[in-house]
């Protein structure tokens, strides 16, 4: 039987960007399945006592640039270290991805969710515009207007919110986090460990 990863992202998130290619690779070598939660960080900090980032010390901000210049140069990733739309709004895009997961399934949501990352992150596109959305839509072969039509739909907001009350229950803090069998990796630097856990 496959095995199932809980997949747990911020759509704002560089980390999960620079985990989004090894991810997937993973994932098919493993023959595994990915189930994609764009869930609301906001509201996981608040109950695991985390902070966004404008509101951590200047020396952990500091550090933050450290490590994605270093992690930048060691996978080759494209990634802007100060992206001209960022933190974009996160609602549309994230009600977008969940209405491609509950339509058509895991796997496009997944490639919608990498797609908005790196339009995000190595584009500098404003990934909480429709447009954009729209285009990135349409370059995955997708429906864009009907599925922006559908991520409009006001209950996507209330599934996010469940979404992230369940990953905050289950001890996700973080993004990216992977759940394997109720074993928690979080942050791309944790992938090694979510593979040798896969090939148990």
């Amino acid at each position: 039987m496959p095995k199932s990863i809980d997949y747990y992202v911020s759509l704002n998130s560089p980390w999960t960007h620079l985990g989004a290619a090894r991810l997937e690779a993973m994932v098919a070598r493993h023959g595994a399945t990915l189930n994609i939660f764009p869930v609301d960080f906001g509201t996981i900090f608040a109950g695991s006592g985390g902070l966004p980032l404008p509101k951590r010390s200047a020396q952990r901000q500091a550090y933050r640039m450290m490590e994605l210049r270093r992690w930048r140069d060691r996978l080759g990733v494209p990634i802007q270290l100060e992206p001209a739309f960022f933190p974009a709004r996160e609602a549309l895009p994230a009600h977008l991805v969940i209405a491609v997961r509950e339509t058509l399934g895991q796997a496009p949501a997944v490639a919608l969710a990498h797609a908005i990352l790196k339009a995000l992150w190595q584009d500098q596109r404003d990934t909480g515009e429709a447009a954009v959305l729209a285009e990135l839509a349409r370059g995955l072969g997708l429906d864009a207007g009907a599925l922006l039509s559908l991520a409009e739909d006001p209950g996507w907001a209330g599934r996010r919110a469940a979404d992230s009350a369940a990953a905050l229950a289950r001890g996700v803090f973080g993004a990216p986090s992977y759940v394997l069998d109720d074993e928690i990796f979080w942050g791309q630097d944790r992938l090694d460990f979510l593979e040798a856990a896969l090939a148990r």
